[in-house]
């Protein structure tokens, strides 16, 4: 039983499920893995570069009482992508939501990008979605989600050099779109979640996109980890079962 005060004591929408949330040992991954275990889901966590956070997130979600598991898996690597969802399976039994939350982004002009970035970007963020999607399937029954975080960078582009990264981006909501409605006869939903500025590790709100982000996003601030977590858990739960196909942006109104 979860005592009152626990960083569980919230309803149980998803208990009984399991979350496998790649790339989520930090930044909005983390806030995913805790608002899903407080909501009763077990959660997997991917990490490539951050054993240290991976394992502090895992204590502290077994800690307060639900539970956690952290997988060392690349999401540029197939391989390692495939092995972490049978890791799940093997570890709770099955895997009903999948968030892919691992992306990375490698910005130069045009004639600066090496083709190796080019292919590095699309592994992690294109690839490795499809590839964790493709292995996740085998296992999701009818009320499982798929949702994908995605970029506003994938609709609107206010800086130079990222034209691959915002790529990479809008092919997640394309996918997106086709799975909805082929998996809609098996009620598996999916959807994707495009954040606009958020205060992260890798983007502080007093970072230097700062100076570009903020006049133009009309709620004056940056969004938290938190808020978007928040909407990534409702979209995995029974309540957002009509949802599917959908690209939301939570950007504070960044892209009207």
């Amino acid at each position: 039983m979860t005592a009152v005060g626990s960083p569980l004591a919230t309803v149980q929408h998803l208990a009984g499920r399991t979350a496998l949330i790649t790339g989520g040992s930090r930044g909005i991954g983390a806030a995913v893995a805790r608002r899903l275990a407080r909501h009763g889901s077990g959660v997997a966590v991917t990490w490539t570069s951050s054993p240290a956070a991976a394992d502090e997130l895992v204590a502290d979600i077994n800690g307060g009482g639900g539970r956690a598991v952290a997988i060392r898996a690349d999401n540029g690597d197939a391989g390692q992508v495939q092995a972490a969802v049978s890791r799940v399976v093997e570890e709770f039994g099955g895997l009903d939501v999948l968030v892919n939350n691992a992306g990375i982004g490698m910005f130069a002009a045009t004639e600066r990008l090496s083709l190796d970035d080019f292919d590095r970007m699309v592994a992690v963020n294109v690839r490795g979605v499809f590839a964790a999607v493709q292995a996740a399937l085998r296992h999701m029954g009818p009320g499982s989600r798929i949702i994908t975080t995605g970029s506003v960078f994938a609709d609107r582009n206010p800086f130079p050099e990222m034209a691959v990264y915002g790529m990479t981006k809008a092919a997640l909501a394309g996918l997106s779109r086709g799975w909805a409605r082929e998996l809609a006869p098996r009620g598996i939903t999916v959807n994707v979640v495009q954040p606009g500025a958020v205060d992260t590790e890798t983007n502080p709100a007093a970072g230097l996109a700062a100076r570009t982000m903020l006049p133009a996003t009309p709620v004056g601030r940056y969004g938290t980890a938190d808020e978007i977590a928040g909407l990534i858990a409702y979209l995995a739960s029974p309540e957002a079962a009509f949802i599917t196909g959908s690209t939301i942006n939570a950007d504070g109104g960044f892209t009207t």
